[in-house]
């Protein structure tokens, strides 16, 4: 399968930088004739009716499991549906560790946006104590994140994100992302993204790796030339091309 290249913005981009974030991205892709998978995860205020090709998805980073409804500081799927938004983060690390979501809140909110018919991208993966607890007790903490997860569903994207080297300029060896991801696929026939201080000259070793079919990306998305050269790498995979070098000084 081509490789998935996908950005959060977090928070992020205004309403005005987004929309010229997408209309430029959307515009290499068509120039380009690149037709991997890519999806673009803006700020909530910054969603809009945006004119893309069928490849390029803009989805929610988060919704509340409603329509609408006295939810101070949520929105609910009539806010989406004003934009034709039909795609979700769900179980993002920092809306486990930051903002406190449990396991039992993220199911409740997988299972709604699964009635609605979403595509839903699933964020799991490990803080830095368990990981050096070992591979059984990581599994064993990466397996209960599927508790009450229905991993049949059809639309549905797996993002494996180790919360250590989320936002800390530490990169998970390739061994290290080798090793999870082939434990994953073993058991789940879904796309398995990987997610974790990628960086442009991070990114081929990275989607070189077995069992990686793409990547969720955070900081180093940001920058909308840093976002084509991703998608580019993605889209040609050549393994004898130049490979580019990191700034160190970023």
């Amino acid at each position: 399968m081509k490789k998935i290249v996908a950005s959060n913005f977090k928070a992020t981009h205004t309403r005005k930088s987004t929309k010229e974030f997408i209309d430029d991205v959307n515009g290499y892709l068509k120039e380009s004739e690149i037709s991997n998978d890519v999806f673009i995860f803006p700020a909530a205020t910054a969603l809009d009716s945006f004119e893309v090709n069928e490849n390029l998805t803009i989805g929610a980073q988060n919704a509340y499991p409603t329509k609408s409804g006295s939810f101070t500081g949520e929105i609910g799927t009539i806010h989406l549906d004003e934009f034709g938004i039909k795609t979700i983060l769900i179980g993002h690390s920092e809306r486990r560790h930051i903002l406190g979501e449990s396991q039992k809140e993220i199911v409740i909110k997988y299972n709604y946006f699964k009635a609605m018919g979403y595509k839903i991208i699933y964020c799991f993966g490990e803080p830095l104590e368990v990981k050096n607890c070992g591979m059984t007790e990581t599994l064993g903490y990466i397996w209960e994140q599927f508790d009450g997860i229905d991993l049949n569903y059809d639309n549905l994207i797996l993002a494996y994100e180790p919360v250590w080297a989320i936002g800390t300029g530490i990169s998970a060896t390739s061994e290290d992302i080798a090793i999870i991801h082939k434990k994953i696929k073993k058991k789940i026939n879904k796309p398995l993204l990987y997610g974790g201080s990628v960086k442009v000259c991070t990114l081929q070793d990275i989607l070189e790796v077995p069992n990686v079919d793409g990547v969720l990306v955070g900081t180093a998305s940001w920058d909308v030339d840093d976002f084509k050269k991703m998608i580019y790498i993605a889209s040609k995979m050549d393994k004898d091309s130049k490979k580019l070098t990191c700034n160190t000084e970023e």
